[in-house]
């Protein structure tokens, strides 16, 4: 394989006219096919960080099912993503203060129906959040230091899923995989001779191809972070406190 043999076909980064503000909106929309897949997008990204977030202030894990499901399933009926507004902020601070509104709510508890009792279920797609709080590493961080950890290491899969789907796509399943590793490492000195070999290229042509692929990565990364903001400058600013979460 050539280094010019791997190429992705690049998405443009993403419009600011068609942002997740955008998939927002469409969420709040009256029931339909297109508002149904934004709320299931929405949800695919957010469930697990709000659930992280329950479950740091103390609740159980059925309780924290329940107000997990019960957070959205209201914020869908009583439509507050209507109130969002990019130009008041990160849409994760937004979602963060709706959540601390919704648990410092007076709730009679007496009257909350069970996981599938009648109340409007949506759908994680087999997501066992439990599973994976319970195999989080032992940390002290603050629930909303949590969630901003668990939201940037989401928004980092969704990336890599990303970018996996389109090496699958062309072609290139092999080569992301013997390279996956190489993604978040900056250092120069990574061992190319034994990924070279696999991969039947010298590891000059490796270094291109991980140059690349890491260029891709960022690239995407930066695509989704623009679903989140409202404007190209705060795109940076985004990914420094990624960046930060992890510190």
């Amino acid at each position: 394989m050539s280094d010019s043999e791997f190429y992705l076909d690049p998405d443009k980064t993403a419009s600011f006219d068609h942002t997740n503000w955008f998939t927002v909106k469409q969420a709040g929309e009256p029931p339909s096919a297109r508002s149904d897949a934004a709320k299931a997008s929405f949800c695919k990204t957010y469930w697990y960080p709000i659930y992280f977030y329950v479950r740091r202030q103390g609740h159980g894990p059925e309780d924290a099912q329940d107000l997990t499901q019960e957070f959205f399933a209201r914020m869908f009926e009583k439509n507050y993503l209507h109130t969002a507004n990019p130009d008041k902020g990160k849409f994760r601070s937004f979602l963060l203060t709706m959540l601390k509104r919704f648990l410092a709510d007076e709730w009679d508890r007496s009257r909350r129906q069970k996981r599938g009792g009648g109340a409007e279920t949506i759908s994680i797609d087999a997501q066992d959040t439990e599973f994976r709080y319970r195999n989080e590493p032992a940390d002290e961080l603050t629930p909303e230091k949590a969630f901003e950890r668990r939201w940037a290491s989401n928004l980092m899969e969704q990336v890599l899923s990303r970018l996996k789907h389109e090496c699958v796509a062309s072609g290139k399943a092999t080569v992301f995989e013997e390279l996956k590793p190489f993604l978040t490492c900056d250092d120069d000195r990574v061992p190319c001779a034994e990924a070279a070999r696999k991969l039947h290229i010298t590891e000059g042509n490796l270094k291109v191809t991980v140059h690349r692929l890491r260029q891709r990565y960022r690239d995407l990364l930066r695509a989704e972070i623009a679903q989140t903001v409202a404007t190209p400058e705060q795109v940076e600013e985004e990914v420094q406190d990624l960046l930060a979460a992890f510190q």
